[in-house]
Formats: structure tokens, sequence, C-alpha cells
């Protein structure tokens, strides 16, 4: 949801879209919604492997649904899931492609319900990294976070204005046929559409309540 709402809120002003496949539970599921979203809009979109993440990382998200743990989204259910450095690996290679390609900014979709969970989604570590890509690239690649401060509820009442079919995004940590509704980010996408106003066209395993 976060992803595709900042390709959508920016895309006037996005040149390249990257996906990172890194062996998630999940990676098979969103990666065809990232690709079907940068098409509708025009965008150019790489898928960059990452395999080395799942082989040598341990990480609920990375060994199988059944590790992924249900409940409330916060640190202590959550803990598991966080893949260490997981956005500090991503945008390295963000920034050398930007780089490569004479792009002088990346945008990353981070907010504020992930901060008590993942350290590479706080703010303390978006200026740390940002001053790192600025300086470790000759065109001074900024690192833009527009989202950092915002709740997954902003995030959704922007999809709403932007009229983001947020059927065809993908959450579930589990990455079955349908999302569990049970999981913590399954949690935090059903509060998010419901107190974003959005009727919820997840389809879920059975009928979540938030």
């Amino acid at each position: 949801m976060d992803s595709v709402t900042m390709l959508y809120d920016y895309a006037d002003s996005i040149a390249l879209a990257i996906s990172f496949d890194y062996g998630s539970n999940h990676n098979s599921k969103e990666l065809p919604f990232a690709a079907y979203h940068c098409e509708r809009l025009g965008i150019e979109h790489i898928i960059i492997p990452l395999d080395f993440i799942h082989r040598y990382f341990h990480s609920s998200l990375l060994s199988g649904a059944e590790d992924i743990p249900e409940g409330q989204y916060d640190d202590a259910n959550m803990r598991s899931t966080v893949v260490p450095f997981r956005n500090g690996i991503m945008l390295a290679v963000a920034a050398g492609m930007a780089e490569d390609r004479s792009l002088n900014r990346i945008l990353m979709a981070n907010h504020s319900g992930d901060h008590a969970i993942y350290p590479d989604c706080r703010p303390a570590f978006v200026d740390a990294m940002s001053g790192a890509v600025r300086e470790g690239t000759y065109n001074g690649v900024e690192l833009f976070t527009p989202y950092t401060n915002w709740t997954k509820t902003d995030i959704a009442r922007r999809g709403k204005q932007l009229g983001i079919d947020y059927s065809k995004t993908w959450s579930c940590y589990k990455g079955g046929d349908k999302h569990c509704g049970k999981c913590g980010t399954c949690r935090e996408r059903i509060e998010a559409l419901r107190d974003a106003g959005i009727t919820d066209p997840t389809a879920y395993e059975d009928s979540p309540t938030a």
C-alpha cells in the first residue's frame, strides 16, 4: 500500500521503479502488483534479485508463513519480522542505480507505524542514510521520504484521494493465496482502510476483525 501510494502520488517525477526480490514469504505476491501499477502509469520497472538475503539472513519474513506472528502490529509482536538492515541494503543499490542513470532523487515510502519495529525506517536512519547517499554519489542523490511522519491511515487517505485500487496491492507477510487477516500487517491494513473510510476490497482467508 505504501509504495504504490507513493508511486501514484509522485508519478510525474518518477523515472524508474525498483522492486527487490530477496526471498521473502510474500515477494511473489507483491512483485506482480508492482509491475501492474508501473505499467499502468508508464513507469519503467525493474526487479533486482537480492537472494543472498534469504540465504544468509534470519527473519520470520524469510523462513515461512508458519513463523509469521499473528496479532497487533507492534514491536513486541513483530520483532521477528525484521530483516537486518534491509532498507539500508536496498537504498544503497538504489543510490547506485540513481547515480548510474544521472537521477537525483530516491523515494522511500516508510511511515511512522514502522518506527517502533524497524530501525531502518526511523527518522534518525533516514537522516543518516540521506547524508551517506548524498556524500557518496557524484551527483549528490537525495533521499526523499515524505511519509516518514505519516500514519498508515494517512497514506490510505491519500490513496483514496488519488483513486488507487487497493485490491491490487499486497500486505500479508504470510504470502498465502489470500491475505490471512490475522498477522500484524493484515491488521494494520484493515484498520488503515477502515479509518480512511475505504471499503476494504481485500480477499481474506477468514472474515477479519480489526
